[in-house]
């Protein structure tokens, strides 16, 4: 089996590479690799995977500096809506499936319990309103396609909370952290490899069929925390795991109106997760664990 992996840069595609290559061979493409794609160019794109003709796409680029997109519409679009719409009409003229990541930006963050798949949308960001359109694209082309919404992902490597913490920590004597806004911390290499799990039960003669498990899945760590209970739980686990000093920042919680952002942030974004354990039989770890297991994963 072929698979395209597109966005190799990224903290998920990095994890992505390896946990699908239980399943076939994997050719990850990036800005920057070897074999070079940009989503900004839909013509380069079909190209590209009309070159290739892979047996599945996997697509874990996006454009997610959230509070740049706010000024930089046209391009947040381009790629996080109008890339994958073209990408669904390529995999639909091959007649392949399609694995594509979204986000917990999709809604508007004001329901007090977690999100099930089903419920209304509502973003309140243009980050978020292209990564639904881009949902939307994917639906409307009809192809078997698996759609995994995830949110507050971070690893060690890229630019997440996570490494921005480590950093701040070491460099600050006190860090002012956001305490009214609520989601699940998400190891990406989880993500990853929940995403192989999940296809490897789909595999029929070589080829990944998804048949009535086709659809949108929430794909997130449990429980849930705040920033602030992020940024609280990584200190004296790093600490422990020889990440940071013993002496480094403390910790102060502040409210969202104290920390003004371009972009507007849902202040609940806790994604049900239920489709997917009755689908798949998967269920990830809680967010603290998940952060545990990142955590021993480097230091080892």
């Amino acid at each position: 089996m072929e698979i395209l992996l597109i966005g190799q840069e990224g903290q998920l595609a990095f994890e992505l590479e390896r946990s699908l290559a239980c399943l076939g061979s994997v050719m990850a493409v990036g800005r920057k690799s070897k074999i070079h794609i940009d989503l900004e160019d839909l013509n380069g794109v079909s190209a590209l995977i009309r070159a290739i003709k892979p047996d599945l796409i996997v697509n874990a680029a996006a454009y997610t500096a959230v509070d740049s997109a706010e000024s930089h519409q046209d391009l947040a679009y381009r790629i996080n809506a109008d890339a994958v719409a073209q990408l669904a009409q390529e995999a639909k003229g091959l007649k392949i499936p399609i694995v594509h990541y979204s986000t917990d930006y999709v809604f508007d963050g004001q329901s007090r319990t977690p999100y099930r798949e089903e419920d209304p949308t509502g973003p309140l960001s243009i980050y978020g309103h292209s990564k639904l359109q881009g949902e939307i694209a994917l639906r409307e082309a009809e192809i078997p396609h698996l759609i995994f919404r995830t949110g507050w992902v971070y690893g060690m490597r890229g630019q997440n909370f996570l490494l921005t913490m480590l950093r701040l920590m070491r460099e600050k004597d006190a860090l002012s952290i956001v305490n009214d806004q609520r989601g699940a911390p998400t190891w990406c290499r989880l993500i990853a490899e929940a995403t192989a799990l999940a296809l490897s039960q789909c595999v029929h003669q070589g080829r990944i069929q998804l048949g009535d498990r086709a659809g949108t899945y929430h794909l997130t760590a449990g429980g849930e925390t705040s920033w602030y209970g992020f940024a609280k739980a990584i200190r004296p686990l790093a600490i422990e795991r020889g990440h940071l000093p013993a002496e480094c920042a403390l910790l102060n919680a502040i409210t969202t109106a104290q920390y003004p952002t371009a972009a507007k942030r849902p202040p609940h974004s806790v994604l049900a997760t239920e489709k997917l354990h009755a689908a798949f039989g998967i269920r990830l770890p809680t967010w603290d664990k998940g952060l545990d297991l990142c955590l021993t994963a480097k230091a080892c």
